[in-house]
This record gives C-alpha cells, structure tokens and sequence, in this order.
C-alpha cells in the first residue's frame, strides 16, 4: 500500500507539472503575440484617426501630403508632461514590387 501511495503522489506532482508548464507556454505566446500586434506599424487614411500613440509606435498615414512613392510616418518620439510627441516625416513607401 505503501509503495501505492507514493506512485500516486508521484503521478499526481508530475501531472501538476505538466498542467502548469502548459499553463505557462500558452501564457507567454499570448503575451507574444500581443507584443507583436502592438509593435505593428498600421496604415490609416487621416492623421485624426491616429488617437493614442505610444511612445515609440509608427503608424504609416496615406493622407496625400508627401511626394509620389513616399508616404507619411507618424512617430511616438518623446515624453513630455503633456503625453507624446508625435514626429512627422516621408519615408519612401514599401509596396509589391513591380517587374
């Protein structure tokens, strides 16, 4: 009985283990993908569309200001009292290459 008992509080510990590992690999690629998401730069038709922008996010705006083949980058750049600076540049656009 004795050897009973400590088999199956052995298997009961390892399947503990096994629920928490996964438990913990499901945790971090959530936490990955919602990293990843964040750090996207989106495109948007109007600079106004862009509501809150974190510090150091890009967001593409294809608003018409910039010169043919460039389009606009908004920047977070920097911290001030009053939330985040935004910067505003052309940076040639990156679309499907034509033969």
């Amino acid at each position: 009985m004795r050897i009973a008992r400590g088999f199956l509080t052995s298997v009961a510990i390892e399947a503990g283990i096994f629920v928490m590992t996964h438990i913990r690999t499901m945790f971090v690629c959530a936490l990955f993908v919602a990293t990843s998401t964040l750090a996207h730069a989106g495109t948007v038709g109007r600079e106004q569309d862009v509501v809150d922008l974190r510090l150091g996010q890009r967001v593409m705006v294809d608003d018409g200001t910039c010169p043919a083949g460039q389009i606009k980058e908004v920047r977070g750049a920097k911290m001030t009292d009053s939330g985040v600076t935004r910067t505003r540049t052309c940076v040639p656009r990156f679309g499907p290459k034509s033969k």
